[in-house]
């Protein structure tokens, strides 16, 4: 079949360059369209009943995750200068596009008992910026009286102010974001250097703002860096131009197919899409090398280079094709995980390797047709180059010290049963962010300075309309509010309805902050007429955001610090029962929501799916394999130099402390379909030279080391190198996945150099069956020299 792909290759290449350029330039346009994702990751389905739970949450409570926390230490706040300096900040910021609201010190209400009309008035405690200290103090002792407001808008041990921006949901959700964030960012710095204080910022829509930001810039970094270290690793291989002018070009074009795909499937750029462009730049770039050295190798044979082209694709053409398809397995697994991050990173990751497969099979046959034939400066280094020298040396180990390969082999495997055991499994909802990162470092001053920004929602159902205005029930809450809650350190002081009461307590008793506490039945009757009214949809806007409009539910709103799963889980787990012991689930439906909970449980089954994919993929590829071989036996020998690599990740991380969480779990099936690569490079040819050597196995395993020892080495430098990158970025998940995937493509590839041959040597007539010599689907073009003459 080969043959016949490669003389329509070569007889219609202009056509080809024709249809791939015009291609590309429509790619090109596409890519020109993509967007960034600023949507928060839905690690659930929707039919999930913890996603059912927050949803409706959301339903009658609003999104959760809309506030930015500005933070400040400001030991002078109360000078009459500094205190009208956030007045005028806090008033400008309302003023920006996008904006909904602004909370602070400054913003703050009062409610004034109106003894005639029997209400509260809602009125700011400061009317206009005080004019001199005595207005300020007044101001000040005004707002330190109100204890509703302590720990919300200031933190009086440490002196911290704090500003709430509430931001436009639907702006959240788009690019316009970008700008909305960094306004407010470079307005809120500007007041910091004026008044010499460091800001602090956080809150989700703040953390996605800029980690998305971060993805956009990573992903040009990393495509150059990619391009780069592929010219430098093939210019130190081949040195000619053509060896690395045309493979750089060809994973240009691969990078703008793989951009425009993209957006022509509808989707935007997550984390995950971004550092597809970088991976499939080094695996264009191993494709193109394996191409490569067959034809040099091809060439130094027989100088016609018509006829080494020719030979390049019909020997190889196929492994190669197995190679890219046990690959695109290992990314397509991700599509049955059901989070729609991974299946839109296993669609695009796996359909664009086979647009790389065609590329340089297409292309490198065509480039090279029209370039000059390789000198013999470059065709030297074949037999006598470093590697060369390397290959020979693995000859020498497999034949004669294969019980040394067996005992290191062991003593490895086992160090790696050891390490896998101290694997955890860990994560948080901010985790990727290196700690010097200001992401971080204003992450730990609001969790020192208020225990957190995280949302965690309790709600309070109590199975009957207006079943919140019970004294009973408002009673229980306080006490879950005010006597449970703040023994738990993660958790900041809560929000809810209970405080709007006490609050009000305190007004009818003109403002007397020792009466700041949940009134009694009698004096809820005084207290109930001046209340707004809450009915229906005519709800005060400030009560509709603690409860619903049935005032059959509230909310009890905590913000929590930046937990790993064992810590989130363990406070529920904690938690839970005393909820339940104060609201019997038979009377009161009380649930725990929020981003944080959704992040636990999204986590937990991410991570069961992921393990899921990779068996998956490992089936997946074990079958392309069978139907390559068509023996069971070979099946399960060429799996052991790709397992081996799986378990020492494993055990590298867990000897590390590097924990099991959605961002490093997916390194696995990536690697995994990568690396079995060289195993598919090394089979082919030794089933080949079977036959060339009449069935001679100790020959044929040495001439097949020998053949693709070589590239193996060669497509693996760049491989490591490629990956290693990764290890430059700002995301701790990506970081690792530089680390890992490096190591375990290194670690298969000496499995592969080492002990697959030596088992197959050691196991020669029992492997080497008539299954394996007659295959189910013949890819590979398996005559002998002589035959094809």
């Amino acid at each position: 079949m080969w043959k016949y792909v490669v003389r329509y290759i070569l007889r219609y290449r202009f056509y080809h360059l024709l249809w791939i350029v015009l291609l590309t330039l429509f790619m090109a346009y596409e890519a020109s369209q993509n967007k960034m994702s600023y949507r928060m990751v839905q690690m659930l389905p929707s039919s999930h009943p913890v996603m059912k739970t927050y949803n409706a949450f959301k339903e009658h409570f609003g999104q959760d995750g809309s506030v930015m926390f500005v933070g400040v230490q400001f030991p002078n706040f109360y000078d009459t200068t500094s205190f009208n300096s956030w007045w005028r900040l806090s008033k400008e910021l309302k003023t920006i596009p996008g904006v909904e609201g602004v909370m602070s010190s400054t913003e703050i209400y009062d409610l004034v008992k109106d003894k005639k009309a029997k209400r509260f008035h809602i009125q700011p405690v400061a009317l206009q910026a005080p004019a001199n200290s005595a207005e300020m103090d007044s101001i000040g002792h005004h707002i330190r009286q109100l204890k509703f407001y302590k720990n919300l808008m200031y933190v009086p041990e440490s002196r911290v102010q704090l500003m709430l921006i509430t931001l436009d949901k639907k702006v959240l959700n788009t690019k316009a974001r970008e700008k909305l964030i960094y306004d407010l960012q470079d307005r809120l710095n500007t007041f910091g250097e004026t008044q010499h204080v460091d800001m602090h910022y956080s809150g989700l829509p703040y953390i996605r703002t800029v980690t998305t930001s971060l993805v956009r810039h990573e992903l040009y970094i990393f495509i150059v860096l990619s391009l780069v270290v592929a010219a430098l690793i093939l210019t130190f291989f081949f040195r000619n131009f053509a060896s690395v002018f045309y493979p750089v070009l060809i994973v240009i074009v691969a990078t703008i197919w793989t951009l425009g795909s993209i957006a022509l499937l509808g989707y935007q750029i997550t984390i995950l899409t971004g550092i597809i462009p970088p991976l499939l730049i080094v695996i264009g770039i191993e494709n193109s090398i394996f191409l490569l050295n067959k034809y040099q190798y091809e060439y130094n044979i027989h100088a016609n280079k018509v006829k080494a082209l020719s030979r390049m694709v019909s020997r190889i053409g196929g492994a190669n094709f197995m190679t890219n398809a046990t690959t695109a397995v290992g990314f397509a697994a991700f599509i049955f995980t059901g989070n729609r991050l991974l299946v839109e990173f296993g669609i695009v990751a796996s359909i664009n390797i086979f647009g790389i497969y065609v590329l340089t099979s297409i292309l490198i046959p065509v480039f090279f047709s029209y370039a000059p034939p390789p000198r013999s400066k470059h065709l030297v280094k074949l037999r006598t180059g470093w590697v060369a020298k390397i290959v020979e040396k693995m000859v020498y180990i497999v034949s004669y010290h294969r019980k040394l390969v067996y005992i290191i082999g062991a003593a490895i495997v086992l160090g790696g049963f050891v390490g896998a055991a101290l694997l955890k499994t860990s994560g948080r909802v901010v985790d990727d962010i290196p700690k010097d990162n200001v992401l971080y470092t204003d992450l730990m001053f609001f969790e020192k300075h208020l225990k957190g920004v995280m949302p965690l929602e309790i709600v309070i159902d109590t199975k009957k309309k207006r079943g919140i205005t019970n004294w009973r029930v408002l009673d229980k809450a306080n006490t879950l509010s005010s006597d449970i809650l703040p023994q738990y350190a993660d958790l900041s002081r809560p929000l809810s309805i209970i405080d709007l009461v006490k609050f009000s307590k305190q007004s009818f008793y003109n403002g007397d902050s020792a009466k700041y506490s949940l009134p009694s039945k009698r004096e809820a009757q005084f207290i109930m007429p001046y209340m707004p009214k809450m009915k229906g949809d005519s709800t005060p806007n400030m009560l509709r955001s603690f409860i619903d409009k049935d005032m059959q539910k509230m909310r009890i709103t905590v913000q929590m610090a930046n937990l790993n799963m064992e810590e989130i889980e363990a406070l529920q787990g904690s938690l839970q029962p005393k909820i339940d012991s104060l609201f019997p689930p038979k009377k009161y439906d009380v649930s725990l929501t929020g981003t944080s909970i959704v992040f636990l449980r999204g986590s937990k089954y991410l991570i069961k799916n992921l393990f899921q994919s990779l068996l998956i993929a490992l089936i997946a590829i074990s079958v392309l394999m069978a139907l390559m071989f068509s023996s069971f036996r070979m099946v399960a020998i060429s799996l052991i130099p790709n397992l081996i690599p799986q378990l020492l990740t494993a055990a590298m991380m867990g000897y590390f402390g590097i924990p099991i969480k959605p961002s490093t779990i997916l390194i696995f099936s990536i690697a995994l379909g990568i690396s079995v690569d060289n195993t598919i490079h090394f089979l082919s040819r030794y089933r080949l030279h079977l036959r060339s050597n009449y069935w001679n196995i100790n020959r044929s395993v040495i001439d097949a080391l020998r053949e693709t020892g070589y590239s193996m080495i060669n497509s693996s430098i760049v491989l490591f190198f490629g990956f290693f990158i990764f290890t430059f970025s700002e995301f701790g998940g990506t970081e690792a996945m530089g680390y890992l995937i490096s190591f375990t493509l290194l670690v298969a590839l000496l499995a592969n150099l080492f002990v697959l041959p030596s088992v197959l040597l050691s196991l020669n007539k029992w492997l080497t069956t008539k299954e394996f010599k007659e295959p189910v689907v013949e890819i590979l073009d398996n005559r002998t020299e002589e035959e094809i003459q």
